[in-house]
């Protein structure tokens, strides 16, 4: 008889491991989405520890910066929280002729334009590495190099190429944008 007791006891109790793992394998585990936005990605990279290793790579941190910019929703405060991430990679000369006041509403005033005329950045390419022209400029490293954005316009694409000029700083040796212009094409010989 104590041989069935153990028998019983050993199948209610694969019974009822059994019927908890179909409990734990059926059960709905809820779960909440936690996406990050492209706006919140570029406001949470920490520029201390996480700066651009390279000057294509601060090209390609500027560009997902302005597209943001001038194609995302975000608030009054995310878009000054861009805007300092802009100065954060800007050279110290660059932001000293662009106190942060007089960027910020410069800034607000170039993204309102673009929008009116209902445009967005589609797309960005950056020079690849092997294009960024090095130089050394009174004692400094710079680097030169380019990056086309496809800017849409309606069901219309247009390319826009820019030049981007980098130094080097002597202490953290960042890599800052000093300048950047758009590129006059010349009938395509460019």
């Amino acid at each position: 008889m104590g041989k069935v007791k153990n028998v019983i006891i050993i199948v209610i109790l694969a019974a009822l491991v059994g019927g908890y793992f179909l409990y734990l394998s059926n059960r709905k585990v809820e779960q909440k989405d936690t996406t990050v936005t492209a706006v919140q990605n570029v406001i949470l990279r920490n520029l201390e520890t996480d700066y651009p290793p390279s000057p294509k790579e601060v090209v390609k941190y500027y560009s997902d910066i302005s597209k943001c910019l001038y194609n995302e929703t975000y608030t009054d405060e995310q878009f000054e929280q861009m805007a300092d991430k802009l100065l954060g990679i800007y050279d110290d000369e660059l932001v000293q002729s662009n106190p942060r006041e007089q960027y910020i509403k410069s800034l607000r005033s170039d993204v309102d334009s673009f929008l009116s005329n209902k445009y967005s950045i589609a797309s960005y390419t950056p020079s690849v590495s092997t294009d960024v022209e090095y130089d050394t400029v009174d004692g400094r490293e710079c680097a030169k190099l380019y990056c086309t954005y496809s800017i849409k316009s309606g069901a219309d694409y247009v390319k826009s190429k820019q030049v981007f000029l980098l130094r080097r700083e002597t202490d953290t040796k960042h890599w800052k944008i000093m300048g950047f212009d758009m590129v006059q094409e010349n009938n395509g010989n460019q």
